[in-house]
């Protein structure tokens, strides 16, 4: 047997894993979430070398939405989305309804930055509590 075929990889890099399995288009891009404090591995803010694990649920918040995933198979190289599929369990909360983000407040183009009390009432109604 050739060392490459004995050796099974036990944990990978969280940063390879979420663009082996299709979550970032670019191993630097899910890198560059991890540094940017975006990906969650177990409730802990995880750097791009941090390994996974069957089993370890991973959060990622991409674009204001945010991704529940729980690893299922490793994964070190980039695979199809049929198999990728295979390799995690999404748990992410459905998207909101096309009703709801049509009525989200949208500020003006060129009005400039809001102000607190305006972001404050924003976040009101959009059920932020952070």
């Amino acid at each position: 047997m050739a060392p490459a075929e004995q050796r099974i990889a036990t944990q990978v890099r969280v940063d390879s894993w979420t663009w082996s399995v299709r979550l970032f288009k670019t191993r630097s891009a899910a890198a560059e979430a991890c540094r940017g404090g975006h990906v969650r591995v177990n409730g802990a803010t995880a750097k791009p070398a941090q390994p996974v694990k069957p089993g370890d649920e991973v959060r990622i918040r991409v674009g204001g939405v945010e991704r529940i995933v729980i690893v299922e198979r490793l994964v070190v190289k980039r695979v199809s989305a049929p198999i990728a599929a295979q390799c995690l369990i999404d748990r992410s909360p459905p998207p909101p309804p096309r009703e709801v983000l049509a009525t989200m407040p949208r500020r003006d183009r060129g009005a400039g930055r809001p102000t607190k009390r305006e972001r404050r009432e924003t976040d009101r109604l959009l059920g932020r509590t952070e």
